[in-house]
């Protein structure tokens, strides 16, 4: 994206900041429906994984689900608007929130946030960090222009951005000192750090990133899921009880977990998981490619 691109993006986001958010998000989501009707990667991305997680569903269901997915991904995407350049007050007002926890304890344990790829987890981590200091883990995008902005506008209201290849013991000594810790370990990033274990009964790449930071950190882990609201009526933050026996002492049974709890959350909306990633990118060995 050259400088002329970027500047147009941020002029649509901010634009679409100042609109009603139920017409950015009606708008979004019709231009994800006519988005789908266009063969493409993402097309056969997203058709893919629904067909390796859900073999049970019909040519006919995994193509209405992909369809209803388009819909929130490109909706995902105008709404950034919002949620990047909207006031602090207008995030407050959009989301919902149910915790487990305490979340203004300010005598928590060390404390590691998993979140997941659903469509709403952007606006979730910063709701959070409006009221509660916090560090972010990011991975750093090709684009740099893009990159930073991003990293600007998810850290506006006081979190810091680390990227992801920062050293362990930076992020050890933040949640020691007291700082909660997001992150996500449901893409594949490839083989390092990673082992390979069921996601929806197909051996996913995953990361043990999680389970080293906690044991290290002395740290719980409490993981959180954004969800999009129906009638556009915002999104509902969820913050779910610490995973129990985490880390195990085991990072192949704590990734096993976290694949579990994450297939039980997608149950719930599986419309709203970004099934646009490849997933399945890196295969055990002697399994062929699937994209």
């Amino acid at each position: 994206m050259g400088q002329l691109g970027h500047l147009l993006v941020v002029a649509l986001l901010r634009t679409l900041s100042t609109l009603p958010y139920p017409l950015v998000a009606r708008l979004g989501s019709a231009v994800g429906a006519a988005l789908y009707a266009i063969p493409g990667r993402r097309k056969h991305i997203v058709l893919v994984n629904l067909h390796l997680c859900f073999p049970e569903k019909s040519e006919r269901e995994c193509d209405e689900l992909a369809r209803e997915h388009f819909r929130h991904v490109v909706r995902s995407y105008l709404e950034r608007g919002v949620q990047w350049f909207g006031s602090a007050q207008r995030i407050r007002d959009l989301v919902q929130i149910e915790s487990a926890i305490d979340l203004e304890d300010s005598n928590a344990p060390p404390t590691i946030f998993l979140g997941f790829h659903f469509v709403g987890v952007e606006i979730g981590c910063l709701h959070y960090s409006l009221n509660m200091p916090a560090a972010s883990l990011y991975t750093h995008m090709s684009n740099t222009r893009l990159c930073d902005l991003a990293k600007r506008q998810r850290g506006r209201f006081g979190a810091k951005m680390i990227e992801r290849s920062t050293s362990a013991r930076k992020i050890v000594r933040l949640l020691q000192d007291g700082t909660p810790v997001m992150l996500a370990a449901d893409m594949d990033h490839g083989i390092e750090n990673s082992v390979f274990v069921p996601f929806f009964g197909v051996p996913a790449c995953t990361l043990t990133s999680v389970s080293r930071l906690a044991r290290m950190g002395h740290a719980r882990v409490v993981p959180f899921v954004t969800e999009v609201l129906p009638d556009f009526k915002g999104y509902k933050l969820n913050v779910f009880a610490p995973l129990d026996d985490f880390p195990s002492g085991s990072d192949t049974s704590d990734a096993r977990s976290m694949n579990a709890f994450l297939e039980t959350q997608i149950m719930k909306i599986p419309a709203q998981y970004y099934w646009v990633h490849r997933r399945f990118k890196h295969r055990p060995e002697g399994m062929p490619a699937v994209y």
